[in-house]
């Protein structure tokens, strides 16, 4: 009786210290590399990115925020970024961006507003905007639905000075090859973007 106490407890023994053994070995493989270094930068570079990706108070910009802009334009104090033009299955294509209001006085966008009969009843909005496609030689007037009102971005009021705005507009497709357009919008230089194929 007790050699076979003896000889079941030196297997649990056995057991515990080989399940020891692995235990240790896993945690010691688990915190380097192959070279010797540890893992720990690559965690503090994550909690960097992590940093870097806050404003300071504890909020998380967004990834539109992060990602470079398409293009970039400016009319004295007013400056519009364009940050996606998608191509859509609809046949149209979708520009957004924002602008802003560097100014010290209220800004509404009325010389953004179209000249096309059709089309004044929209106000303070992108109605005039336009995309050229020089290779082409072809202008593509903003979209508008059968009570005349563009589909694109209306004010709602006037951008005060300091502040900014979202926008977008749609435009017919050009034709399948052509990527790079040239985006226009009242006494704004025009702005050279490329062409992005939705989801």
């Amino acid at each position: 009786m007790n050699v076979r106490h003896t000889m079941k407890g030196r297997t649990v023994l056995t057991a515990v210290a080989i399940a020891t053994g692995l235990v240790f070995t896993v945690a010691g493989c688990g915190g380097s590399d192959d070279d010797g270094k540890s893992s720990a930068p690559s965690n503090s570079a994550s909690a960097e990115e992590s940093s870097e990706k806050s404003d300071g108070k504890g909020n998380e910009e967004s990834s539109s925020t992060s990602s470079e802009p398409l293009a970039t334009a400016k009319d004295g104090d007013i400056t519009v970024t364009v940050t996606s033009a998608k191509r859509e299955a609809g046949g149209f294509i979708t520009v957004s961006g924002s602008v802003r209001n560097d100014g010290n006085r209220s800004w509404l966008g009325a010389n953004w507003a179209s000249d096309e009969r059709e089309l004044r009843s929209n106000g303070g909005s992108l109605s005039g905007a336009s995309l050229v496609d020089n290779k082409g030689k072809k202008k593509y007037l903003i979209l508008r639905d059968t009570s005349g009102r563009c589909l694109c971005t209306k004010f709602s009021g006037q951008i005060s000075p300091g502040a900014s705005a979202d926008w977008y507009a749609q435009f017919p497709a050009p034709p399948e090859g052509t990527t790079q357009v040239d985006f226009q919008v009242g006494s704004m230089p025009p702005a050279s973007i490329e062409i992005s194929e939705g989801e």
